[in-house]
Order: C-alpha cells, then sequence, then structure tokens
C-alpha cells in the first residue's frame, strides 16, 4: 500500500522524522544533564509511543486522562500539573505522579497534608510537591499562548509568597515559551532569577516547563547546553527539568486532504477540502496559523494562482488562506498541509486529556438522565 492508496482525508506520522527529534532531544538531555519530558498536550498518540519509550520514559500529565496514558503506555515518572485540583481528583493524582505542581499557594496548603501522608505511608513511593512560579517575562507574540500576560491565571509571584517558601516545598515550575529559542529561554532565566533567586538554595529541583523548540531548523543547540550548564554551575544542588510539547514531533506528519470543489466570489476562488478546519485544524483559526502546503508556493509567496482553502463544514470561519499554486486546482487533486501532527492531533479530541461534559436530559417531569459520560477509555481509544 502507498499513501496514494489511502482515503483522505487522513493524518500521516513518519517514523524517521520522529527517531531524528527523539536523537536530537536526548542527545541534549546527555550533554546538559537535564530531564527531558513529554507534554501530552502536544502529543497523546499513545499507538508510537513504543518508539518515543526508546528515548523518553518520563511526562508531564495536565488530567487523569493524561497521568494515566503515561502509567498505562509509556512510564511511571510523571509530573502533574493542574491550575486546579479537587478532592476528588487529587487523591488519583496522588497515587499516579512522581511530582506534583501547585499553581497556587491555597492549593497548596490545602493538598500537601495529604502529600504528607502519602510520602508517610509510602516510603519508597513518595511524591515532590512543586509550586509554579510567573517570571512576567513575555517573549511570545500571540496572547492566546502566552502565560504571563498581565493578570494571567498561571503562576505565583514573588510579592505573594513572600520571604521564604512554604515548609514542605521542593521544586519550582515556570513556563514561559511556546515554540520558542534558547535566546528567549536565556531572557526569561534572567528575570526568573531576578525575582526567585532567594528561594533556590531551598529547592531540590526546577521545571522550566514547555516550549523550547529545540528540534526546529536553526534553532541553536550549542547556546541552550552552555545555557543550561551554566546555571547548574550556578546551582548544582537543583535538578533541571524540560518538558517541551512541540519539539518531540515538530515537523514529524502531515494531513492529507483532498479538493472536493473550487467556488468564486467577488474574484476570491476558494478550493473546498474534505477536511475542516474547526474540526481537524483548530490551531489555524485559534491562533490563527496557516500551515505550509507541499504542492503550493511558499506562504509569503505572491506568484502563482491565490486560493483559499475550505473546510467541509457549514461553519462560515471555516477557511484559512491564501495560498498560491503554479496551476488551477481541481476536484480529485490532493494536497498535504504539513507539520499538522503536535497539537493538532491532540486538539480533535480531548486537549489536555480533559473529558469533555457530561450530557443530561431532564424530563417533563422533572427527573434527570444520564445520557452520556465520557471517560478514560474514550480518551485512550480514539487511537484503536
Amino acid at each position: 500500500m502507498t499513501l496514494s492508496d489511502i482515503k483522505t482525508p487522513f493524518y500521516i506520522v513518519y517514523e524517521e522524522r520522529l527517531r531524528r527529534n527523539l536523537e536530537l532531544i536526548k542527545h541534549v538531555s546527555r550533554e546538559a544533564n537535564v530531564n527531558i519530558i513529554m507534554a501530552f498536550k502536544a502529543n497523546a498518540l499513545w499507538k508510537t509511543f513504543p518508539i518515543i519509550k526508546e528515548y523518553v520514559q518520563a511526562s508531564t500529565a495536565s488530567s487523569l486522562n493524561e497521568m494515566k496514558l503515561s502509567l498505562d503506555f509509556l512510564g511511571n515518572e510523571v509530573h502533574s500539573y493542574c491550575p486546579v485540583y479537587t478532592e476528588e481528583t487529587f487523591p488519583q493524582f496522588l497515587n499516579g505522579s512522581t511530582h506534583i505542581t501547585f499553581n497556587s499557594l491555597s492549593q497548596f496548603a490545602r493538598f500537601y497534608p495529604q502529600i504528607q501522608e502519602h510520602n508517610r505511608l509510602n516510603p519508597s513511593k513518595k511524591v515532590s510537591p512543586g509550586l509554579r512560579v510567573n517570571p512576567q517575562c513575555s517573549v511570545i507574540e500571540t496572547d492566546l499562548y502566552n502565560p504571563c500576560l498581565p493578570g494571567s491565571r498561571f503562576g505565583v509571584t514573588p510579592d505573594i509568597i513572600g520571604d521564604t517558601l512554604p515548609q514542605g516545598l521542593e521544586g519550582l515550575h515556570f513556563h514561559a515559551l511556546c515554540e520558542s529559542t534558547s535566546y528567549d529561554l536565556e531572557k526569561v532565566l534572567q528575570a526568573f532569577e531576578e525575582q526567585y533567586g532567594q528561594y533556590l538554595a531551598d529547592i531540590r529541583w526546577l521545571n522550566m516547563g514547555g516550549g523550547h523548540l529545540m528540534t526546529r531548523e536553526g534553532y541553536n543547540i550549542k547556546h541552550l547546553i552552555s545555557l543550561l550548564k551554566a546555571f547548574h554551575a550556578r546551582y548544582p544542588h537543583i535538578q533541571l527539568i524540560m518538558e517541551p510539547g512541540s519539539a518531540f514531533t515538530w515537523r514529524t506528519g502531515d494531513l492529507i486532504t483532498e479538493v472536493m470543489d473550487v467556488v468564486e466570489n467577488n474574484g476570491i476562488r476558494t478550493a473546498i477540502i474534505d477536511a475542516s478546519f474547526a474540526c481537524h485544524m483548530p490551531d489555524c483559526l485559534e491562533m490563527p496559523y496557516q500551515p505550509a502546503i507541499t504542492e503550493a508556493f511558499p506562504n509569503d509567496s505572491e506568484e502563482g494562482i491565490p486560493y483559499r482553502l475550505g473546510g467541509n463544514s457549514c461553519l462560515s470561519g471555516d477557511y484559512v488562506g491564501d495560498w498560491h499554486f503554479a496551476e488551477p486546482l481541481k476536484p480529485g487533486m490532493r494536497l498535504t498541509l504539513e507539520d499538522m501532527n503536535h497539537y493538532t492531533t491532540v486538539k480533535t479530541h480531548m486537549f489536555n486529556g480533559i473529558s469533555h461534559p457530561s450530557i443530561w436530559l431532564a424530563s417533563a417531569d422533572g427527573s434527570l438522565s444520564l445520557l452520556r459520560e465520557y471517560t478514560y477509555e474514550d480518551y485512550r481509544d480514539r487511537m484503536d
């Protein structure tokens, strides 16, 4: 079978490209003495995990579903972080995680006693608690993906912490990058040390979050390694952790779709494809983001014939463009939307592993009946 035999639309993941990324990630991990773990929010295709597991066995989870997916298919080292935990969910995080990061001091105060009791009863499976902090250094242009904007709900600032960290905290966590460079990390790390340096003697680990796009062409790997080594030299007692998402699966997969019709309105040509931006590529509408198309000229080119691509849903805004093509588009032509593996495949289902709301029917007589409730199996079995 070849790609031309597969009915469109479909995603395709290339093992050779995936392994190339993983080799580089493993190289950075070894050379810089940093624990690089995989973020499920960018990649949850667990049927590719046997490949990933050859290089990385640790993960970061922001939901019970992501935590369970790691325990089932990747590894037992799970670094959990949620904006909020609940009395119902926290015991499960406690039993399945090696590290738990809290988003606020109130959440830490509320659940730390349970960590103390768990560690007392399970000395061989202790959980290390941490606190997310906000370095207040914005290096991301798109506000939707910037966790350091004024008013952000993510992380604690130094004025709230005070002179010392609460007793029992073992680590700090910041996340301020999105598909960023090592030089962006350098800026954030400087801001972090300026604001939180007084606490660093008292912690065992520092999680530098995600957004380190080290597998992108042109990323300065040598600069990243030297930056991390310099931090180690200043704070040799601190274990460094990074949890890139996109870097693992950057440019490892495409979405193949087919032109079904071509329409024109007010001089604007739209090729309607058998896929949907709203349903299959939501980042293209949220960010907004325009993927490269193999069969088109580069996105910044004005050469050729311009076309929008229109999705096959009834949403008026289900379109992106323009792209320019050397020849007129016709029904039956296949188009390759590049680099649609990281995040895209996750956002078409349950982003961050967060389950869909349950659905109930309120009958006329006042009774309630459950129509649908989503489980971990719904999240996991999307690959079956």
